[in-house]
């Protein structure tokens, strides 16, 4: 899915979106954002990492998802899915034991990229932050987190066994 928005950028980055009250200040550079792109994706397409590392990043992400381990605001009111033709590691399980195996395999994937890396890992794989949002969360200086990212990914492509 593709959210597109127009952003006018400066030279500290993107400002706002375009067409709020633009008289005030002279107009500058606009640029496209697709506001459904996960931040490995954007870091895939600029060449940052490789496709081993966006892979591993994936298998992360989706565990994390099928684990439900992402904070609610509300009750979920929707029904259990039904499972026809599972495929991948929970074919077969009924949803409680796919979410519990999800979490399992979540757990020592995070577990197997160690203390300080696990940090970078959850918060670009799974919350979903962009780089400088995490460096400045974990305290780290700038351009520091694509460096750390990209060690962190390649031990977790290690532990998935990826080629």
């Amino acid at each position: 899915m593709r959210t597109l928005v127009e952003c006018e950028i400066d030279a500290q980055g993107v400002r706002r979106a375009s067409g709020r009250g633009g008289a005030e200040r002279p107009r500058r550079r606009s640029v496209t954002v697709n506001l459904a792109e996960s931040p490995l994706a954007w870091l895939s397409t600029r060449g940052l990492i490789d496709a081993r590392q966006v892979e591993a990043g994936e298998r992360l992400r989706a565990d994390y998802e099928r684990a439900a381990l992402a904070p609610r605001v509300t009750m979920r009111w929707d029904s259990a899915p039904v499972a026809r033709g599972a495929r991948g590691p929970d074919a077969g399980l009924d949803p409680t034991s796919a979410q519990i195996a999800a979490k399992r395999r979540f757990d020592a994937a995070i577990a197997a990229a160690g203390p300080g890396l696990n940090d970078i890992l959850w918060r670009v794989v799974c919350a979903g932050e962009g780089l400088p949002i995490a460096e400045k969360a974990l305290g780290w200086p700038a351009r520091a987190g694509k460096l750390v990212l990209g060690l962190a990914l390649d031990r977790l492509a290690a532990h998935y066994r990826l080629p």
